[in-house]
């Protein structure tokens, strides 16, 4: 099961206050750990929604929209991608993370399962298509 670890922005990630030398520290030992866990597929940070975008859809209609975006509590600074057993190992490994906006800070790590080919009915995915799609993930 892969599950992927959001690190909710605060005030100070959208500004663009960098993590402190400590906190960078922390963070790539708990990086460490969980590669050599076997469990840590990908993780990064990510700069402020300042200097992101968004893409609107509307019916046939694409729209550009410049960042920042309002709602800091809704908006992402970091993030891992694991593989795990279950959504309780995924949990502890959140629980083992150093604070991710630095002690004293208010943080949060979201949990969110990514989901897998087996996930759909074989009339919404063929086999031949999962097939495909793996094919793509192992040549990426």
């Amino acid at each position: 099961m892969r599950f992927m670890m959001l690190v909710k922005a605060d005030k100070n990630s959208e500004a663009g206050v960098l993590p402190s030398k400590e906190l960078l520290t922390a963070m790539g030992k708990f990086n460490e750990e969980m590669i050599k866990a076997g469990v840590m597929l990908a993780g990064e940070g990510l700069q402020a929604s300042s200097k992101g975008a968004r893409v609107k859809f509307s019916g046939g209609k694409r729209t550009v929209i410049d960042g920042p975006f309002a709602e800091t509590r809704e908006l992402i600074a970091g993030f891992w991608i694991i593989q795990v057993k279950s959504k309780e190992e995924a949990i502890e490994w959140a629980r083992r993370c150093p604070a991710p906006m630095g002690e004293g800070r208010d943080a949060e790590i979201e949990i969110r399962q990514v989901f897998e080919a087996s996930d759909f009915p074989p009339e919404i995915f063929a086999p031949e298509d999962a097939a495909r799609e793996q094919a793509l993930r192992d040549e990426a």
